[in-house]
């Protein structure tokens, strides 16, 4: 006999993933194309970590297609806006001259936090505040990447320019790093998973600028290179599209999952951990699994 069943809710599948990985987690995914949701602590302030750079890439693009800023125009990044330490050009012995949008690429593509601060800068972070405002995403901060780093360093005591600087974290405490400031959304760039899952769902249909703006944002997306988190849980023939955050004990990514058939789902996955260890392949493997459990919930 077949019976009409409610569907089962998918918090307690979602949250033995985040006990299996030993995290903390917060999740929000959305159907793009109707009003289904998963909401898993979804209205939390979460700490964004390098998921910022998303709206500083819509900003870069909304600019660009508007012929305020020349995607084709050249850029100088110095040892001024370089860690020094990093991926892309913040890791760079010497100064790397490079277009307004393929800085725009690094940025996204692997996470170039020196390519970040010269689009910031380009763009202005006043105007980055005002498109969120715009999208009514008024709980989404960004930040300066060296900014932020010289704000660590501060608090933890080390010379970020001696030539030890790993030798020097490497002395710090797991204790220590639990208290910083990057870690706390109180106190630097930050959102909740339900906003930014709104900001995506604007990007991808269209609403958060010019369709020119939003289908650049959604390309470069759509060209990360770290496929250990959210895409991990979807088979090749699913496009995933994301942007991952990294700090001590954080682990997240946002993005669009779109499917052969069409549907399109926005994903917002953030994670903390007590391990402050920056290789947790668990961690990293649990985005993309509560995101599939989150997924496969809405598609029935």
């Amino acid at each position: 006999m077949i019976t009409d069943q409610a569907p089962v809710e998918p918090s307690k599948s979602i949250q033995a993933v985040f006990n299996a990985a030993e995290v903390d987690g917060y999740l929000h995914v959305r159907d793009l194309d109707g009003p289904d949701e998963v909401d898993f602590r979804a209205a939390a302030p979460v700490v964004l970590a390098s998921v910022f750079k998303i709206p500083i890439a819509l900003e870069y693009a909304r600019q660009a297609a508007t012929g305020r800023l020349d995607r084709a125009g050249r850029h100088l990044v110095t040892d001024a806006d370089k860690e020094g330490d990093g991926i892309g050009t913040d890791g760079c012995a010497h100064d790397v001259e490079m277009s307004a949008r393929d800085l725009a690429y690094m940025m996204m593509t692997m996470s170039d936090n020196a390519a970040t601060d010269v689009v910031l800068d380009l763009v202005g972070r006043g105007n980055v505040r005002a498109t969120l405002d715009e999208l009514d995403c008024r709980n989404t901060s960004v930040s300066g990447c060296k900014e932020l780093f010289a704000d660590l360093a501060g608090e933890l005591g080390i010379d970020p320019t001696a030539s030890d600087i790993n030798a020097q974290v490497a002395r710090i405490t797991p204790d220590r790093l639990r208290v910083l400031s990057v870690r706390d959304p109180a106190r630097t760039a930050s959102t909740t998973p339900r906003e930014i899952t709104k900001l995506l769902a604007a990007i991808w249909r269209d609403e958060a600028g010019p369709a020119e703006a939003c289908a650049e944002v959604r390309e470069i997306m759509g060209r990360q290179i770290w496929p250990h988190r959210l895409s991990s849980g979807f088979e090749n023939e699913i496009k995933v599209s994301g942007k991952t955050g990294t700090l001590w004990g954080v682990r997240n990514e946002a993005g669009v999952v779109e499917y052969p058939d069409g549907k399109r789902y926005a994903v917002g996955v953030f994670l903390r951990s007590e391990e402050m260890g920056f290789r947790l392949p668990r961690a990293d493997a649990a985005i993309g699994r509560a995101a599939r459990v989150a997924i496969d919930h809405l598609r029935g």
